[in-house]
């Protein structure tokens, strides 16, 4: 974390876990790692999100300097999207989040396993 506020909650790391909270913003910025992307190829890279979902993430993350809009003018129109050279500074973070989910994840439902048979 960073030392240049008085309060945890004024951090400038916060941010970037705002950032990353959302589960969908993590996921399309992987699924745009390879390259632009139209909406549907992104819904089907990423599976069981919505047009409207995306649509909204899509937004945020260009709102937040992410993710950059590019409309093509033909017959017909069509739009695609890109990361930005700041999105791509996402890139390793969001792989070491994946990375230590792989490795801990049976830890983690091992222990809401054994929470939920204390609460029951």
């Amino acid at each position: 974390m960073t030392t240049d506020q008085g309060y945890i909650a004024d951090c400038r790391a916060r941010l970037a876990f705002d950032l990353l909270a959302n589960t969908w913003n993590a996921v399309v910025v992987w699924a745009l790692r390879d390259g632009p992307a139209r909406p549907g190829e992104l819904r089907e890279r990423i599976g069981g999100i919505s047009p409207k979902v995306l649509t909204e993430t899509l937004r945020r993350l260009q709102f937040n300097g992410l993710v950059k809009r590019h409309a093509h003018a033909g017959s017909p129109p069509h739009v695609e999207y890109t990361l930005t050279g700041l999105g791509r500074t996402l890139l390793e973070p969001i792989e070491a989040f994946g990375a230590w989910a792989f490795e801990h994840s049976e830890d983690v439902m091992a222990a809401r396993e054994r929470a939920e048979e204390a609460g029951a």
